[in-house]
C-alpha cells in the first residue's frame, strides 16, 4: 500500500442518515466532533451556488432549499450502479461517500492534531461484497488506508463487550438505522466475542418510516387542496424533513404538529400544510415495516441454533430503535426487555474505534477482546447436475464462523474434458447465475478420460479480512490452480494503480503531471527527504486511483493539490 501505515487509526460509522467517528486512546473511546462541534454529522453532500461541495450540516440545510443540488441517503445507492445527479453533473455513490469520509478525515485531523490516514469503517452485516468493496473504495478515495471493514452489529457488540469482559452471555444485537436493518446473534465468554449468525434487510430503516408519513401527508394535502405534488422535488424535500422531525418528536410525546408554510402554489397563491399526527396514527402507518423486521430476527436465531429463551440480552443500535413501537415489537417477538447499555447513535463508531485500537495496538492486551465473525452470504461454484449447467454448489454456507477452510470434490462433466472453468459465486439462490459472481479461473491439463472419471478438489479459505483463497487440484496429477479474491478490495495495490490508470480515458489529461510527480518522488527519496516522498506518494496514489476509476472531479482536485505541492517544493529549492 502506498499510504504510510503509521499513526492513529480511527473508527467510522458511515450511516444512511448520519456519520460518526471515534478514536481509542488513553484506555477509552472518544467520539470526534466536526468543525462545528457536531458528533452526529448528517450524511449529506451538496454543491452550493458557487459550485463548491458542501458536506454535513450545511448540505442538510441546503437540501430543503436546493434539493436538486443535494444528495441524502447515499448509502442506499451503494452497490446499485446508480448515479446521483447534483446540478448539472452525475456522481457515483462511491464519489459522494468519499466526500463525507474526506470531511471526516479533515475534521479528525483538526481535532486530534495529527495526520489521520488509517480507518476501520463499519457496514451493515448484510452488505454484499460489492457494497463492502464500494465502501472501502470510498475510504481509499478519501485518503484512508482501510484497515478493516467491520459489521455494524459486531461493532455495537464490541462497544458493549469492552466494558463487560468477564461476562458470559448470549446477545442479540438489533440494529435498526436510517436505511438498513441488521440482526446479529453473538456469544460472549472469557473475553471472546463469537458471532453465531447474522441476517438483515438492506432496504429497511427509519427512512422508510419517514416515507410512510410523507405519503400520508401528501395524500392529505392533495385531498384538501386538489393539487398534485407528484414530481415536485421541492415539496418532497420539505415533507421529508418535516416527517423526520415529526417522527423524532413522537418518540417522546403522544402527538406532534407538522407545519410546512409553503408547499405548493395554486392560481398564484402559496399553499401550506399543517397536520396533527398522533403516535397511534404514526404506528399504524409503519406497522407493515415493523412486521418486516421479524423474519431477519427469526432467521438469525434459527441459523445460530438458539431460541428466544437462550438470549440473555437484546442490545439496541441505530437511532430508529428509539421509536416506542420498535421496542414493543422486540418485547412481543423475543419476550425480553431490550437493553439500553450502549448509545444507539454512537456505539457502532465506538466499536469500530475499539477494533481500530486492537489493530493499532492502542488497546492493552489484557483488555482486548478476541472476536470471531461469520460470512453473511453463501459462497460456492457453478456446476452441472445433468439437468442444468447453472447449479450453485455450496462450499461455505452462510453464517459459518470465519476464518474457515472448506473443501468439496467435483468430477469432469463430459468425455475427454481437459479444462474446467471454476466460477465463484456469492448468494442464496439455487441457480448460480442469479447470485453475484466474484471470480473465475481455469484449471487445465486434465488427463483425457471418460466423463466423471477425473476428480477435481476445490477448496475455499476465507479469512476475517475478507480474503477468499480458492484453489482447485486435479487429484490424479496433483496439479493445483488458484485464485485470490479480495472480497473487500480495500487496498490500492501499487502494480494495479501503476498500470491500470493508463487505460483510462482520462489518462492523457493527467499523464504529464503523474510523470512529473513520479520524478519528484524519486528525487526526494534519493535526497533523503522521506517525508516529502511519502506525502507526494499518497497524493499520487489517490490521483492514479481517481483516474483509473474515471472520477474526474476528484482527479482535478488532486491535480491542483499536487501542482501546488510540486511548485512550492521547486520554490523552496531555488
Amino acid at each position: 500500500r502506498m499510504t504510510e501505515r503509521t499513526g492513529v487509526i480511527i473508527g467510522i460509522d458511515l450511516g444512511t442518515t448520519t456519520t460518526e467517528a471515534a478514536v481509542y486512546r488513553n484506555g477509552k473511546v472518544e467520539m470526534i466532533p466536526d468543525f462545528d462541534g457536531n458528533i452526529a454529522v448528517p450524511s449529506a453532500v451538496g454543491i452550493d451556488d458557487r459550485g463548491n461541495f458542501v458536506v454535513g450540516e450545511k448540505a442538510k440545510a441546503q437540501y430543503v432549499l436546493a434539493p436538486e443540488r443535494t444528495a441524502i441517503e447515499i448509502k442506499r445507492k451503494t452497490g446499485t450502479g446508480e448515479k446521483i445527479r447534483l446540478g448539472e453533473k452525475e456522481y457515483t455513490p462511491v464519489e459522494l461517500s468519499a466526500r463525507i469520509l474526506d470531511y471526516v478525515r479533515r475534521y479528525s485531523e483538526a481535532w486530534l492534531g495529527e495526520t489521520v490516514n488509517r480507518a476501520v469503517i463499519s457496514v451493515p452485516a448484510y452488505f454484499n461484497d460489492i457494497q463492502r468493496r464500494e465502501t472501502a473504495e470510498a475510504g481509499q478515495l478519501a485518503g484512508f488506508t482501510v484497515e478493516r471493514i467491520i459489521n455494524e452489529p459486531t461493532a455495537a457488540a464490541l462497544s458493549y463487550g469492552m466494558n463487560h469482559l468477564e461476562e458470559e452471555s448470549h446477545i442479540l444485537v438489533y440494529d435498526l438505522g436510517g436505511g438498513t436493518f441488521d440482526v446479529t446473534v453473538l456469544e460472549m465468554f472469557e473475553g471472546v466475542l463469537e458471532v453465531k449468525a447474522s441476517s438483515g434487510d438492506n432496504r429497511l430503516g427509519g427512512k422508510d418510516f419517514d416515507q410512510s408519513l410523507v405519503r400520508w401527508l401528501t395524500e392529505r394535502f392533495e385531498e384538501k387542496n386538489q393539487v398534485s405534488l407528484k414530481g415536485d422535488i421541492f415539496a418532497e424535500s420539505r415533507l421529508k424533513t418535516a416527517a423526520e422531525q415529526c417522527k423524532v418528536e413522537l418518540s417522546a410525546q403522544e402527538s406532534a404538529v407538522v407545519r410546512v408554510p409553503v408547499l405548493a402554489e395554486k392560481d398564484g397563491c402559496p399553499l401550506g400544510l399543517e397536520e396533527t399526527v398522533t403516535r397511534e396514527l404514526f404506528e399504524s402507518l409503519i406497522a407493515g415495516d415493523l412486521t418486516r423486521t421479524r423474519r431477519p430476527v427469526n432467521v438469525a436465531l434459527s441459523d445460530s441454533g438458539l431460541h428466544e429463551g437462550d438470549l440473555d440480552m437484546v442490545l439496541l443500535a441505530g437511532g430508529s430503535t428509539r421509536i416506542p413501537a420498535v421496542r414493543r415489537e422486540i418485547r412481543g417477538l423475543l419476550g425480553i426487555e431490550p437493553s439500553a447499555a450502549i448509545h444507539p447513535d454512537y456505539s457502532i463508531a465506538e466499536g469500530a474505534a475499539v477494533q481500530a485500537g486492537i489493530i493499532g495496538g492502542a488497546v492493552e492486551t489484557e483488555k482486548s477482546l478476541v472476536m470471531t465473525d461469520v460470512n453473511p452470504y453463501t459462497l460456492g461454484v457453478r456446476t452441472t447436475d445433468g439437468y442444468s449447467s447453472d447449479v450453485m454448489s455450496v462450499i461455505i454456507p452462510r453464517n459459518v464462523t470465519i476464518p474457515t477452510t472448506r473443501r468439496e470434490r467435483y468430477y469432469t462433466a463430459w468425455d475427454d474434458q481437459d479444462t474446467v472453468s471454476v466460477q465463484v459465486y456469492q448468494g442464496e439462490y439455487a441457480s448460480a447465475s442469479r447470485n453475484h459472481m466474484v471470480g473465475e479461473f481455469e484449471v487445465g491439463d486434465i488427463p483425457l478420460a471418460p466423463a466423471g472419471k477425473e476428480e477435481i478438489d476445490i477448496s475455499f479459505s476465507y479469512n476475517q479480512n475478507g480474503i477468499l483463497q480458492v484453489s482447485a487440484e486435479v487429484v490424479s496429477t496433483g496439479k493445483v490452480s488458484s485464485l485470490t479474491i479480495d472480497m473487500i478490495d480495500a487496498s490500492l495495490p501499487d502494480e494495479k494503480s501503476a498500470e491500470e490508470w493508463k487505460k483510462s480515458p482520462l489518462a492523457r489529461e493527467f499523464r504529464s503531471l503523474i510523470r512529473r510527480a513520479e520524478k519528484a518522488i524519486r528525487l526526494a527519496s534519493a535526497g533523503g527527504d522521506g517525508e516529502s516522498a511519502g506525502e507526494l506518494e499518497t497524493m499520487l496514489a489517490q490521483l492514479k486511483y481517481a483516474v483509473m476509476k474515471e472520477y474526474r472531479i476528484r482527479a482535478e482536485e488532486l491535480e491542483e493539490e499536487i501542482r501546488e505541492y510540486l511548485n512550492s517544493g521547486e520554490e523552496n529549492n531555488e
